[in-house]
């Protein structure tokens, strides 16, 4: 026998994370991954493409968790502010027509992980892995900060912290003020040569994500590097910065961190939270407690149960109705 379901979706830079659920019920499935992105094109994220990757998931999810109708459906999509216009005007209707959706949010990836770490609360979310982007709300609009990607800013994420350290790295090869022979010594260990180093990085798609695969380096060399810890001290700065620029400035707005790149630890988090408490002294500081999957997740239970509190805008996040087109599921 089947029940009434939802579907949350969290769409990235490594692929596809998919959950489907009971309404009104604490049952979920466990996430089913796909390690291909959404493509983009002349309007934004393919929607086509989107569809392609993810029906194939919804169906063996909702069959394995024995979900039937998939009513609702949340889902999360990085880009979605600046590159979602054919998502908005295409995946609605599709999801109608595949899996009888009646109920769709589009979400900004920010609002996914914000609704993740914090709930429904006031309060601010500094979001870091490759890029870098804060968010907050006091319940009646969102705020965001930085999110502009690895050539116009993203400060203090994992390419930027990446670039920073091979730039130190170069200073050393060139003998020039600034250098670092640690970050040299590891640089010449995962990228080779340094003169062939612009070869390896300029062509490549991916170059936020090798830039980051460097963040490590900076951090293990922080202990005794006083560059390489300058430069997670400089990061941790205008992590902070964003975090101002989103944090509601009355009551007590609790703030918190989520994202790989605090894996890094206390050469990052331990600057961090000294930034935190200087510039944010209203605010408490709290464990993140889920990731941007669980807040689709929560996004999708309480706009199924009518109780959906978050404030909507066009950018990052809008709910439509795609009653009457239709479903073949």
């Amino acid at each position: 026998m089947t029940v009434p379901g939802f579907l949350a979706v969290d769409s990235g830079g490594s692929g596809l994370r998919v959950v489907v659920g009971e309404v009104g019920g604490g049952r979920r499935s466990g996430p089913l991954s796909s390690g291909e992105p959404v493509r983009t094109g002349a309007r934004g994220i393919d929607a086509g493409h989107f569809m392609e990757r993810l029906a194939p998931m919804v169906r063996a999810l909702a069959e394995k968790a024995s979900v039937g109708e998939l009513g609702t459906a949340v889902i999360g999509a990085a880009g979605l502010a600046t590159l979602g216009d054919g998502l908005r005007a295409e995946l609605p209707g599709a999801l109608a027509r595949e899996f009888g959706v009646r109920t769709v949010a589009l979400v900004a990836d920010a609002v996914t992980a914000y609704v993740g770490a914090l709930g429904v609360r006031p309060g601010a979310v500094v979001a870091a892995g490759t890029g870098l982007i804060a968010i907050g709300t006091d319940l009646t609009g969102w705020r965001r900060a930085d999110g502009w990607g690895h050539l116009l800013g993203d400060c203090g994420g994992g390419a930027w912290i990446g670039r920073a350290g091979l730039e130190a790295a170069l200073r050393a090869y060139d003998g020039r003020d600034g250098g670092s022979g640690a970050l040299l010594s590891c640089a010449e260990e995962q990228f080779g040569a340094m003169a062939g180093l612009p070869g390896q990085l300029y062509p490549r798609s991916d170059r936020p994500a090798v830039l980051a695969a460097f963040a490590p380096r900076v951090a293990e060399c922080a202990p005794v590097d006083p560059v390489a810890a300058g430069i997670l001290r400089t990061a941790a700065r205008h992590m902070a910065e964003s975090a101002v620029a989103v944090c509601p400035v009355t009551g007590e707005p609790q703030v918190a961190l989520t994202g790989g790149l605090f894996k890094l630890g206390d050469p990052l988090l331990v600057p961090l939270h000294e930034e935190l408490a200087k510039r944010l002294p209203h605010a408490r500081p709290v464990p993140a407690e889920g990731d941007p999957l669980d807040g689709a997740v929560r996004i999708a239970r309480d706009l199924a149960a009518g109780a959906l509190v978050l404030p909507c805008d066009d950018a990052m996040l809008s709910v439509v109705s795609t009653k009457g087109q239709g479903a073949h599921f």
